[in-house]
Formats: structure tokens, sequence, C-alpha cells
């Protein structure tokens, strides 16, 4: 597991005492939130206060209102996107990305369906959330403090994962997806109890979109292959072999250009983790004479299998990615056109030679690419 978050300031029994200052260091664009909320009460809830009890930063926050949020998030003023179904709202303010929604409490007509909501108290809405840890609240119009009905705070002091309710991964078994990525990030285990009901959880109810989602969220962490791991040994996913191991290194290959610029991480690690397996061992094993057999070794190949081939070991993909997949030529196929060439196969084959030579170093500068490509062109036998 990666090492726990520092948990020094969460040695005694009460909140830290400096909550309230680092509440408002950390989020000065609530001033303009308690004031466009006027006597509607607003509480800051789930991961904004875990990480602030953490001592981590975060570039957006969840607000539970006692009213309506999408007022709320109108009179804030900008960009508004509203979610009559579930009474929620989206606003940013001077950067920052406020998730607002009514206090509520929830249903669920089957096991993994999308939840029933109705208005409710603070207290309730607490109630239907996923772990502990994610179900506190600060007031952010000067109340009493911490709310933290569900001992969240010991739990973190602990560095335990533990569920509201029995319940929890059958209303919804995508929090057992979460689980792992929580674990993970924050080097938290599971309370005994919260294992029990999650090795048990069935993710076929949910549907493969929402799997899909949740998956992409634990690939976009930096702990991805621990959560892929933790998983697996829940018995909730079948790893590719070695997924874990490539996962990992994928993920490293993946942090800086140029493959940042080259694969989408999440499905990439994702893919690394779980397949299912594609071309990528098979390229590893090429050894390609020179640049343009590399080139068409990787044409017809997915941005996915070449970065994993690349971690694999196939270190001519570097040049490939670096260099020479960004080479073009010089003229087009009107160039070969306007020499006499008719139009049709002819022309791409003339291109393709052109850009072959170009690429192992045989010919440089526009005259010299017309003067191969011409000659490919007009040579004889059948064009391909």
């Amino acid at each position: 597991m990666v090492g726990k978050a520092p948990m020094s300031d969460l040695n005694t029994p009460e909140q830290p005492a400096d909550l309230p200052q680092r509440l408002e260091e950390q989020f000065p664009e609530l001033a303009a939130l308690r004031e466009a909320a006027g006597e509607i009460p607003i509480y800051l809830v789930g991961g904004a206060v875990r990480d602030l009890l953490l001592g981590r930063q975060r570039t957006d926050v969840d607000v539970v209102a006692e009213g309506d949020p999408a007022g709320i998030a109108r009179a804030l003023g900008g960009d508004v996107t509203e979610h009559e179904r579930f009474s929620t709202a989206k606003a940013v303010v001077d950067g920052l990305e406020m998730d607002l929604a009514r206090a509520r409490e929830e249903t669920y007509a089957a096991p993994g369906a999308l939840p029933d909501v109705r208005p409710a108290g603070l207290q309730r809405d607490l109630a239907r959330r996923d772990f502990t840890i994610n179900a506190m609240a600060l007031p952010l119009d000067g109340g009493d403090g911490l709310i933290d009905p569900h001992g969240g705070l010991a739990d973190l002091r602990a560095g335990r994962l533990r569920v509201l309710h029995d319940r929890s991964f059958v209303d919804d078994p995508t929090r057992a997806l979460r689980a792992a990525r929580y674990a993970a990030r924050f080097g938290f285990g599971l309370d005994p109890e919260t294992e029990r009901l999650l090795r048990a959880t069935d993710l076929g109810t949910v549907s493969a979109d929402r799997r899909r989602a949740e998956l992409r969220r634990i690939a976009a962490e930096p702990a991805a292959a621990e959560a892929f791991r933790l998983l697996a040994a829940w018995g909730l996913v079948e790893l590719r072999p070695g997924g874990v191991e490539r996962a990992g290194e994928i993920a490293q290959l993946l942090a800086g250009p140029p493959w940042s610029e080259v694969a989408p991480r999440e499905e990439t690690v994702a893919l690394a983790a779980l397949g299912p397996a594609g071309a990528e061992e098979e390229l590893a094993r090429l050894q390609p004479k020179g640049p343009s057999e590399a080139v068409a070794l990787a044409s017809g190949h997915s941005a996915m299998e070449l970065a994993l081939a690349r971690a694999l070991g196939a270190e001519w993909l570097e040049e490939y990615v670096r260099e020479w997949r960004s080479v073009v030529l010089q003229i087009t196929g009107d160039d070969l056109i306007a020499a006499g060439v008719p139009e049709g196969p002819r022309v791409g084959a003339g291109l393709a030679e052109a850009l072959r030579r170009k690429l192992d170093g045989e010919v440089s500068g526009r005259e010299e690419e017309l003067a191969a490509a011409l000659e490919a062109a007009r040579g004889e036998g059948p064009a391909t």
C-alpha cells in the first residue's frame, strides 16, 4: 500500500482547532456563496471536508443547501448547469468549481439502479453517503463547527474506510470501486465488516457505462496500479497477466511528454490492468531495420497499443513518437499530377516511396522528394 496521509493534526478527539481558518484560507470564494445563499443553510460536505481535514488541496467543492441549489447557483452569476432530477446545480466562482445539491435522502428501486431522491435534512443527507470519511459537513454560515454523526473523523484518524450501512454496496455497487480508489489514494484499510460486505458486491447490477466510468476514475489516480491490485484481491475484477505491473509502468510512461500527448491516460492505464490484450506484445518483439519500417509497423495500431508496447520494451517506438511519425513531404499529389502522372493509385505509390526514402535519409528537400516520387510513380509494373 502507499503510505498513509499524515494524521498529526487529527490526534485529538475534537476537530482541529484551526479548521475554520483552513476553510477561509483555502476557499475564499465561499464568501460569495454565503451571500448568494442568503438565509438558506449551506454546508461544505463530503470529500471537500475530508481533504480539508487531511490538509489536501482541492480545486472543487461539494455544497449541500437546505433549499433551492439552482437559485443559489444563479445568484452567484456566470454559467450554471442544473440537473432537476437530482436537485443539483454546478457553478464556477473565480475558478473554483462548486457542485451544489439540495439536502436529500435516496431510495433504490433495485440493486444498482440510479436513486430516487427527495428533499430531506442534512442528517439524512449525510446518512446516504458512501463512507464515513465522506459523511461529514461544515456549516458555511458560522455554525457550530464539524458535523460528524457517523465517526468519520475517528476513521480518518485510524486510516479506515467504513460504510454507513449494510446495504451500501447493494444499493450502489460502484461504491466498491470507489473503495479501491480511496484505499489506494490515502493508504487506508477496510473496516472488517466493510470488507465482508465489499467482497460480496455484485458489480453486474450496474450498467457497463457506470462501471467503465468508475474504472476510468481509478485509472486517473497516481496510485492506480495499487487500486487495481486491491480490486483483484477483493475478487471484484480479473486482471490481465501482469496487470498491476503494466498499469504502473504505463502510468509512469504517460506522466509526461511525449507519451502524455499520444495516448489517453485513463483508458490506457485501465487497458494495461484489465485488457483485453491487443497487438502490444507483438509490437514489443519487433525490431524494425529503419525509420520507414518502424512507421509502417506502427501505422494502423491505436495510440494505446503503441504506449503499451513501449512500456513493454519497444524502444524503437520512442523515436517513432518523438520524430518519425511527424515526418511529412514537402510535395503533394498535385505536384505529381502537374508533372504528368495521371490521377489514380500511382500518385499514392509515388508519394509513399518518396516518404519512405525521406524517412531513411535517402532524399532531402523538395526537388529530391519530387524526383523520387516521379521515379516510383512512372516505374514498371502495376501500382499497389
